[in-house]
């Protein structure tokens, strides 16, 4: 214990030294810049970031890029917030909540709760990197496909309380979301299905245009169709007069309080699983936070407790994917696995060995790691002021701006202009949706989770030879299955108690 003590104080101080702190602290501007643009995101300005820092001392590089993960995470609540439109896939889950908020007025208090509940997040998990790193990491590696299929299934219930006021249209958002999902390849057969002989649908519908698509594109349809964008008066976001409602008070801070503990603890654990991200992880949180919140009306409708479950849950999954990363040498998401390569290039690898051999160096990472969690509160203030001062501007310049930000991010992602037209599409698929009264989350959630799902399902098949008692004789699996089996049978109960009421 007194070994590890000296070893985090000497890291803090290696962390403090002005070349590392700079490059800290230019990575989490640059990242909370990368995520407020749509369509871009961390794995993006990361990948140009090695070339860039290469030269440099390996520290030096490192607090570069992790600066942006951590930034690149956040930025994208801002432009949720503000503009229905999630910077990163991780804000998926914030626009359900936080652009309700920003049309009653009460913007400034959404980016608070979002702000606070990423650093708390980001905070939480990197604590447990420094203290548990090892043992969360040798509970992850138990996780197969078996586990991890069962868990993905536990998510999938989320549906059910995201599904709005019909079970029925919820259910068939879902089942629009799981039959765009397998688009592609075969993730086993390595087949082509359903890409009706067209090259650029063979590697699948990427999660950026249609979510960009969904959300942002449905919203300007709407605004457009209501006459407020071409009128070319009044702002996209109202401002309260009630003071109250431009900042988190300390009311909010202690009703979110547990919502940020929860979610923290799933986000950093799901984190910890190689293959789940951010996305998934601010999905879960946001549908246990509804589970047990005494106000789970609200959700969907502007509750700062939707905000801070999908902020604190997406944030703890920076410090949570590192953990596998650099324990087993196994990366937790897309951003770790190019931050191994950067690793590896200049000569780290990572694993259990890394804490004896580069010793000084990952504890000197823990080190800009925790103070990096104070750069990101510092630079989140500063950016939400000058983002809300842009809010202010006549609606038809921000409705311009975000049809251009959305065209060049998406473009940009994937440098193809058939992401744009797919864009497009789903923006008249999410006009559609809205118009029938059709919930978005659904389609959110299964498009995004079903994939890894699939694919952990066919996995364990493979290994079992065809064998479905498999998902059974696994403990791990067996707990979450009896979890989704309570979760069905708890949300049967409440859907025939709504209808006896409606009746009554």
């Amino acid at each position: 214990m007194i070994e590890w003590c000296n070893d985090i104080a000497a890291g803090l101080m290696h962390a403090l030294q002005f070349g590392v702190f700079l490059a800290a602290l230019i990575g989490v501007l640059v990242g909370i810049i990368i995520g407020i643009l749509p369509g871009l995101g961390p794995p993006v300005a990361i990948s140009l970031a090695i070339p860039l820092t290469y030269g440099f001392d390996p520290l030096i590089g490192m607090s570069v890029m992790l600066g942006i993960y951590k930034g690149g995470t956040y930025g994208g609540s801002i432009s949720a917030i503000l503009i229905n439109t999630p910077g990163t896939p991780a804000a998926s889950a914030t626009v359900l909540d936080g652009f309700p908020l920003a049309k009653q007025g009460k913007a400034g208090k959404a980016l608070d709760i979002a702000l606070y509940g990423s650093v708390f997040g980001d905070a939480f998990s990197i604590m447990l990197l420094c203290v548990i790193a090892q043992p969360i990491a040798s509970i992850a590696a138990r996780f197969g496909p078996v586990e991890l299929f069962s868990l993905l299934l536990f998510a999938m219930t989320i549906i059910a309380g995201l599904a709005g006021k019909s079970m029925f249209k919820g259910l068939i958002a879902a089942c629009f979301g799981l039959a765009f999902s397998i688009i592609g390849i075969d993730p086993v057969e390595g087949l082509p299905r359903f890409t009706f002989n067209t090259v650029f649908l063979e590697s699948g519908l990427s999660v950026i245009p249609v979510i960009v698509g969904l959300f942002a594109i449905s919203e300007l349809m709407s605004q457009i169709e209501a006459g407020s964008v071409m009128s070319g008066t009044g702002s996209s976001v109202p401002v309260s007069r009630n003071k109250e409602d431009n900042y988190a008070t300390r009311a909010d801070l202690k009703r979110c309080l547990p919502v940020f503990l929860q979610s923290s603890t799933l986000g950093a654990f799901i984190g910890a699983l190689p293959g789940t991200g951010s996305a998934a992880a601010a999905f879960i949180g946001y549908g246990m936070a509804k589970k047990r919140s005494r106000h789970p009306e609200e959700f969907g409708k502007g509750s700062i407790e939707g905000v801070a479950a999908a902020e604190s849950g997406n944030n703890a999954v920076c410090g949570g994917a590192l953990i596998p990363m650099l324990t087993l040498g196994i990366p937790g998401d897309v951003v770790t696995a190019i931050l191994m390569g950067a690793l590896m290039l200049h000569g780290i690898n990572t694993g259990p060995s890394v804490f004896t051999e580069h010793r000084a160096f990952v504890f000197t990472l823990f080190g800009m790691l925790l103070v990096s969690i104070f750069m990101l509160l510092i630079l989140g203030k500063i950016a939400i002021r000058a983002c809300r001062r842009l809010t202010e501007l006549p609606q038809v310049y921000i409705s311009t701006v975000v049809i251009l930000l959305c065209v060049v991010g998406t473009y940009a992602a994937s440098s193809m202009i058939t992401d744009v037209w797919i864009m497009l599409f789903f923006g008249i698929v999410g006009f559609l949706c809205v118009k029938l009264d059709i919930p978005l989350p659904p389609f959110i959630i299964a498009f995004i989770i079903a994939p890894k799902m699939e694919q952990s399902f066919r996995q364990a098949m493979v290994i079992s030879s065809g064998d479905p008692s498999v998902l059974v004789t696994h403990p791990i699996s067996a707990f979450f299955l009896a979890l989704t089996g309570f979760a069905v049978i708890r949300i049967c109960i409440s859907q025939m108690k709504a209808r006896q009421k409606n009746r009554a």
